[in-house]
């Protein structure tokens, strides 16, 4: 194997070598432990106004 068909053969073991490595990295920095948590921390949020109320005045109406 020489040429175009070698180096594409050593790029490719090099991109598993390198989602290996990411996928053992996220585990072990806990990017799986909660996968629920933000979900329904989104859906449960409540809906505050974001600009506050303001009365009406007589140049308003």
């Amino acid at each position: 194997m020489s040429g175009i068909m070698g180096f594409l053969f050593l790029l490719s073991g090099i991109f598993v070598l390198l989602i290996v490595v990411g996928v053992f990295w996220s585990i072990k920095s806990g990017q799986f432990d909660d996968l629920e948590g933000p979900a329904e921390r989104i859906l449960m949020d409540d809906d505050d106004p974001l600009l506050p109320n303001r009365r009406l005045s007589s140049k308003d109406e």
